[in-house]
């Protein structure tokens, strides 16, 4: 299932990406950032465990800010990862 995230203080816009039904990862994508770099991070995450490349990039920060584009990916995985609360209305 094909996952995007809109990035929250970062030079990248978003991030999207594919979990199989093993959850490991595929084809990330940032948009935006440092091409070069996040087409490293986006290699390196390739046929992952999900939850281990969420554990692993959780945390790191660019600079001074409180978050990086490896962070946000992070945070996507999580978000992607949680069970989806039902409404019981």
């Amino acid at each position: 299932m094909r996952y995007i995230h809109k990035n929250i203080g970062t030079c990248s816009r978003s991030v999207s990406f594919d979990i199989d039904e093993n959850e490991r990862i595929h084809n990330v994508e940032f948009v935006g950032g440092c091409n070069g770099n996040l087409k490293g991070i986006a290699a390196l995450c390739e046929g992952c465990k999900a939850q281990e490349v969420a554990e692993r990039l959780y945390g790191i920060q660019c600079g001074f800010k409180q978050t990086s584009c490896p962070d946000q990916l992070s945070r996507a995985i999580v978000e992607a990862l949680s069970p989806k609360e039902e409404n019981n209305v």
